[in-house]
């Protein structure tokens, strides 16, 4: 895509980062471990900006995000080489309120992808297609890791890093929910206990 073709959303992105670049000043001698050594699991939700509600600056952590903030074998792959090539010493589980990951199944994810590759539509209570055809059934062979309950998805995903073997013992894990009316991040005390360092 050209400059002439560029989406508006293209020209904003490069007009933020001409003025971020305009004062960017002593970043650049940022160390490539993360200064603060620890690192946060999370949802790639666009209401949740760790650097706020967890206070970092560039530089401070490494922040991890996907669909619901799911220990995946790609999560925990980052989670071992923060931890093995870069030094952290302690992380945060952080699923949050009103998930995304919380209004399917795999079963109609798959089914919808089955059906159409275009964007769903949910009505409150149901997704739907809003046109038909062009699907394929990769999707009904996926692991989603959605989400029934967040306290309980905190701890499954608490439990699964500290049971890798690829994981030290001596790594506290620590489990919260975001809360996205509040802002506040709540403690899941059984994932907590499950993440202690031994």
């Amino acid at each position: 895509m050209s400059q002439a073709q560029s989406s508006k959303i293209v020209e904003e992105v490069l007009a933020a980062n001409g003025a971020y670049v305009k004062t960017f000043g002593d970043k650049r001698d940022l160390a490539l471990p993360p200064a603060r050594r620890f690192a946060i699991l999370t949802c790639m939700d666009a209401r949740l900006d760790p650097a706020k509600y967890a206070g970092l600056s560039e530089g401070d952590a490494h922040v991890i995000r996907n669909a619901g903030g799911r220990a995946s074998d790609d999560a925990i792959r980052s989670l071992v080489i923060s931890h093995k090539l870069l030094g952290t010493n302690e992380w945060f589980v952080i699923h949050h309120t009103d998930c995304g990951m919380e209004l399917f199944t795999d079963v109609i994810i798959g089914d919808l992808l089955e059906d159409n590759l275009e964007t769903a539509s949910f009505d409150g209570k149901a997704w739907s297609n809003p046109k038909h055809g062009g699907g394929n059934p990769a999707g009904q062979f996926i692991k989603w890791h959605t989400i029934k309950d967040q306290a309980q998805s905190v701890l499954q995903d608490v439990r699964r890093i500290r049971q890798h073997p690829l994981v030290p013992r001596h790594i506290p894990i620590y489990g919260y929910i975001y809360d996205v009316k509040s802002g506040a991040l709540i403690p899941v005390e059984d994932a907590i206990e499950a993440g202690r360092a031994s």
